[in-house]
């Protein structure tokens, strides 16, 4: 950025920082308040950052900010201002502008503050500022807790979250370009750290029980500075090479040799003879190599389909810089790591972390116990994270981490990098276990042995890694993470393999979950069909019989005439309940279907259709007779599906399943849990990497190579490898003049080859086969013939037997009769008179195809539920306009409409009719109308007027059109509103109840109701308000009959049920003006008991409700929260949250 472009103003506030002489700095009179307008600028800058990237052009840290606290770290207030904005200059550009940009613009101003990020920390790699940050942090940690300040905490987090901030800017891969052992920008830092004695306050501070606070941020720091240090090549550090190093060293050296002899052969032969034709002939080894897709331009993949991205090779730092950080690791495993670990993993349980802050101790985690074992294996040092429940906290992670990858698709490779380090922490957990089975001490040994036990034990940590394979994906996760899973699961394979080899019975945990799929609609028990009247008769007698002893014997109680979780309202299953009391009777359940009629009775009672209330025993069972005769109209059977069609099926109709978990024990069989790798999405995986096998290690190799021998020859499914792309990798192999490296896969690869040429010697179509990825039952019908399955062997059992040749004559013949049936279901009349019982919809529709009399399945759609009825006739206009002026009157409308509609249709249809038509001007004049059931006992508490609340309620409830009839009330109930305003002038109990002495509750009364109109007011909607006695007056008052009397007489609702104890505001009265206004003279001053009321609760005539506040119940609201009165309002400070990558600074009074 071009310094005559800064802003005047930040140009100004910059050069009343001071000047730089020589080695000395100057600072001005007004540096303070210029650093502090700088913070305020840096508050209030833009999107772009403009701010930022002017004062990275100025090189304003470099030049004034470095040299002021290295000049005055005496002046605290300028030292502290100093940092402060240190700290939000440095923080990443990342959190500066929420995420990387996409636009060029924005894209551009992002690099640019990176590259200005990059420039500061070359200039922060001075052994003199880190100095005097450590002597700065080293005086204020020698304060004891007492001495300690608001301000001294503050700099001490500030100076950590600037260490942070410098070590997390990222190299500029461009200008460092050196070898490895060459000393980066990071190493320099890393080093000013070391000799400033930073590093051993880190320790201190991890170490300390009285610095927990700063527990995560010197994780978070450690974790900054090993980022390019491998734990391994890290403890070797300063000693001899291992033998095994050389050796891979010398095979590496061979495998580059033998290319570079192929390479010169390849030459030597490519030179052309001499003479005439010698330059036109092309040599035979080019022609062999010769492709048609040579100068073709590849094709291009979408971004959404590129593989995700590798992570970046890892260089090694200089000498001195991996040997000081072997002391610090070696310090800090002694006396930090576990105190450590044990706090952070406490705070991330209490959930008294920030976001993600748990992949620091996963890192961490990885890293130190590496480390452990590279240089001198001591499982005490790493003792706080080899438990069972470290394994836990890594498979939840795992877990959590996959689904957050398949929710968040902007953010999937974080999430997937996230995943990676508990994988590589779970690999960790594993190596120091396997490495505890080694150790002398046999206590060690033992912890070892009951680890083992428990992860093998738990069904989910061997489910873990297939669950991994399953779920890889190429584009999110990288082909690194797909190596660590590779690695990780030949480890756990090869620990399960020698803990199982010398036990015979080893008992493992199963879960089994099992699904329960709610019947569909028309999915249950299929009807008695209907039988001939002279069956019927026959029938009779025995019924009549049973039914004459009834008024004698007990009847059954446990009948319900309608289903109340079913979708069809409780109106429309009266004809439901009329074929049920039909199939009791064919059934010979003759107590079943009387109990069924009276219970159907009370539930429908209109027109007296299941027979009127006072009705005899003789008539009820005339009725059953009539019920028994009457051609009742019956859904059609369901089909009954073979098992084999469940899944097809679900993909139509979606079915709605509980599942329940069964945990049980049972025998572990080691090749059994290994048949679950051989499926093709986990040999999709392992071919992936294996296409990759010059870049990857030897022991990367030999992982897959064992896993692909586990398949092939352990569980003799070698035809689960014969796929073209694994057949290209084998010949590339095979073709590598460095070959001779990978003995074990060219071994493996023959052995595949020679398996198929095989079989391809007796199955011919094994060719074809080559094209696709198999499953294992195809594998079976490959190696043992494709009739296998389908004998009723395995999985073939389930299958649909076959089709003999009279079976499909017949069915030929059946669809040619009724294929020209104009209106009929063909599939339906061929299954009404097939011969051979069995046979489903499905099988049929599929042998049609088969035979060629159907081009596909789409020619014989099921037939749709509900009406086909659209358009009108009208005649039909006619009949619904007749049937509505005949039941104008009644108080269900629609409802004796829809019952003598002669073309069936559903309620929408005829309302929409009803509007067009012009009958109705508005759906509410539709509606139900309520009626309250007169001759109510009052045995409740409060009286027929809480039951008849109740009773309306829970008719509320069980009817599907709630909210309209809502609606419907408040439109045109005017008549019960007025009857209930008129009751406001009979308010009697009041006079009786000032003398019992209930004046305070009275008192309360009043101010709820205030309140409750108040907060109505304000907030335009309302809920019921429930009135809670808190103190013990009012709770006597609420139990005394006048006061009861007293409530509902003003409207309040009694409680729904016995579990609610509470009385409510009825949201179905309404209180207008008339009404409030009579209760306010009732408690005003004129009322009989104000004098008393005011002479003993100081109440001042006209207290009472305002008579301004309309409809104080007809709406609904939650009733406010009222404050603890033994509260003082403030109480306690909540914790100090730590600042984790975002700084943002405050600016000061």
């Amino acid at each position: 950025m071009d310094l005559y472009m800064m802003n005047c103003e930040l140009l100004a506030t910059c050069s009343a920082l001071g000047y730089l002489e020589g080695d000395v700095y100057h600072k001005e009179p007004d540096c303070l308040e210029s650093v502090k307008d700088l913070i305020r600028y840096l508050r209030y800058e833009d999107e772009t950052r403009d701010v930022r990237q002017q004062l990275g052009a100025a090189q304003i840290l470099q030049n004034d900010l470095l040299p002021l606290i290295a000049q005055y770290p005496q002046d605290k207030l300028l030292f502290d201002a100093v940092v402060r904005l240190m700290v939000n200059l440095t923080q990443p550009a990342l959190l500066c502008f929420g995420k990387v940009p996409h636009d060029p613009g924005s894209r551009h101003c992002f690099l640019q503050v990176v590259s200005y990020l990059q420039a500061y920390k070359e200039a922060f790699a001075s052994e003199k500022v880190f100095g005097v940050l450590s002597e700065k942090l080293y005086d204020l940690l020698q304060l004891d807790w007492e001495q300690r300040q608001e301000e001294d905490n503050l700099l001490v987090e500030r100076i950590l979250l600037l260490v942070r901030n410098v070590l997390h800017i990222p190299a500029d891969p461009e200008e460092e370009k050196s070898v490895d052992d060459d000393a980066s920008t990071h190493d320099r830092v890393l080093w000013a750290i070391h000799v400033s004695g930073m590093d051993d306050l880190l320790k201190f501070l991890a170490s300390s029980s009285a610095e927990q606070q700063w527990g995560l941020h010197v994780l978070e720091i450690i974790s900054l500075m090993f980022r390019d240090q491998d734990p391994e090549q890290l403890a070797a550090t300063g000693q001899a090479r291992p033998a095994k190093e050389q050796v891979a060293d010398v095979r590496d050296l061979e495998v580059l040799r033998q290319r570079e002899l192929a390479e010169r052969k390849s030459r030597a032969f490519q030179r052309g003879r001499g003479g005439r034709l010698g330059d036109q002939v092309p040599p035979l080894r080019e022609l062999k190599e010769h492709s048609h897709d040579l100068g073709k331009e590849p094709r291009r993949v979408p971004k959404r389909r590129q593989p995700a991205r590798e992570a970046e090779p890892r260089r090694r730092s200089a000498l001195n810089v991996r040997l000081f950080l072997r002391e610090f690791c070696g310090d800090f495993l002694e006396s930090c790591y576990n105190p450590l670990m044990r706090l952070v993993k406490d705070q991330l349980l209490r959930e008294k972390s920030q976001q993600h802050d748990e992949t620091y101790y996963l890192w961490a985690m990885a890293f130190f116990m590496a480390f452990n074992r590279g240089r001198r294996f001591r499982p005490e040092l790493v003792s706080e994270t080899v438990s069972v429940r470290a394994f836990h906290f890594i498979e939840q992670n795992l877990t959590a981490y996959y689904e957050a990858m398949l929710l968040d698709k902007k953010e999937a490779t974080s999430w997937a990098r996230r995943m990676h380090l508990a994988l590589k922490a779970y690999r960790e957990l594993l190596t120091t276990v396997q490495e505890m089975d080694r150790s002398p001490d046999e206590a060690v040994r033992e912890c070892s042995k009951i680890i083992k036990n428990n992860i093998f034990y738990l069904m989910e940590y061997r489910e873990l890694f297939l669950a991994l394979f399953r779920k890889f994906q190429e584009t999110h996760q990288p082909r690194c993470f797909l190596r660590d899973l590779v690695e990780t699961t030949h480890l756990f394979l090869k620990m399960l393999e020698a803990f199982c080899r010398g036990r015979n019975n080893l008992v493992v945990q199963s879960k089994r979950v099992r699904r329960k799929k709610q019947p569909r609609a028309g999915r249950a028990a299929p009807p008695a069909q209907p039988r001939t009247p002279q069956e019927l008769e026959e029938l009779w007698p025995s019924l009549a019989e049973q039914l004459g002893v009834c008024g004698t014997e007990p009847l059954p109680e446990d009948v319900v005439p309608f289903d109340a979780a079913s979708e069809t309202p409780v109106e429309e299953q009266r004809a439901e309940a009329m074929v049920r009391i039909q199939d009791s009777l064919l059934g010979r359940r003759a107590p079943a279907a009387l109990t069924l009629l009276r219970s159907a009775r009370e539930v429908w009672p209109e027109q007296d259709v299941f027979g009127s209330p006072q009705a005899a025993l003789d008539e009820e069972i005339e009725l059953l007779r009539q019920i028994l005769f009457a051609p009742l109209p019956r859904q059609a059977a369901p089909e009954v599906e073979e098992p084999g069609e469940e899944e097809e099926e679900e993909e139509e109709e979606v079915e709605e399943e509980l599942a329940s978990v069964q945990v049980s024990e049972k025998e572990f069989n080691f090749l059994d849990y290994l048949k679950r790798f051989a499926s093709a999405s986990v040999v999709k995986a392992y071919v992936l990497l294996l296409r990759g096998y010059r870049q990857n290690s030897t022991h990367t190799n030999h992982c897959v190579a064992k896993m692909l021998h586990r398949i092939a020859y352990d569980l003799k499914m070698e035809a689960l490898l014969f796929q073209l792309s694994v057949f290209c990798i084998f010949n590339r192999l095979l073709s590598d003049p460095s070959a001779s490296a990978y003995k074990e896969l060219v071994t493996f690869a023959k052995y595949v080859l020679g398996k198929f040429f095989a079989l391809a010697a007796t199955n011919k179509k094994v060719y074809v086969e080559l094209l696709f990825w198999k499953s294992t039952a195809t594998v079976r019908e490959m190696t043992e013939g494709y009739s296998s399955l389908q004998e009723g062997e395995g999985s073939g059992a389930r299958r649909a037997p076959k089709w003999t040749l009279q079976e499909e004559e017949e069915l030929r013949e059946l669809y040619l009769k009724y294929k020209g049936v104009e209106g009929a279901d063909v599939v339906g009349s061929i299954l009404a008179r097939l011969r051979a019982p069995g046979r489903t919809r499905k099988q049929v529709v599929k042998q049609l195809v088969r035979l060629g009399l159907a081009e596909s399945a789409r020619d014989f759609p099921r037939e749709r539920k509900g009406t086909r009825l659209v358009l009108w006739t009208e005649e039909q206009e006619r009949e619904l306009q007749r049937l509505f002026e005949e039941f104008q009157g009644a108080d269900d409308i629609l409802g004796n409409i829809m019952k003598h509609l002669t073309a069936k249709r559903s309620k929408a249809r005829v309302v929409e009719k009803l509007l067009s038509l012009g009958l109705v001007a508005e759906r509410k004049e539709l509606y139900k109308k309520r009626k309250r059931k007169p001759g109510l006992e009052d045995r409740s508490p409060w009286g027929a007027a809480g039951r008849e609340d109740s009773a309306e309620g829970e008719e509320e409830e069980s009817d599907s059109e709630e909210e309209e009839e809502e609606e419907a009330w408040e439109e045109g109930g005017a008549e019960e509103r007025q009857d209930s305003e008129c009751s406001w002038g009979h308010l009697s109990p009041l006079p009786s109840l000032v003398p019992a002495g209930l004046a305070g509750s009275l008192l309360w009364l009043q101010n709820c109701l205030n309140r409750a109109a108040e907060d109505r007011e304000e907030d335009g909607t309302a809920q019921p308000v429930p009135l809670v006695p808190l103190l013990e007056e009012n709770e006597d008052a609420m139990e005394n009959q006048g006061f009861q009397k007293l409530l509902r007489k003003v409207g309040v609702r009694a409680p729904a049920n016995e579990q609610v104890i509470t009385p409510r505001q009825s949201p179905r009265g309404t209180l207008g003006n008339c009404s409030l206004r009579s209760q306010s003279g009732l408690w005003g001053a004129s009322s009989p008991g104000a004098d008393w009321l005011q002479g003993e609760c100081g109440v001042e005539g006209g207290g009472g409700l305002s008579p301004e506040v309309p409809r104080l119940f007809s709406l609904s609201a939650e009733a406010p929260a009222q404050p603890d009165p033994s509260s003082d309002g403030e109480g306690t400070r909540p914790p100090r949250q730590r600042k984790r990558l975002r700084i943002e600074e405050e600016e000061e009074d």
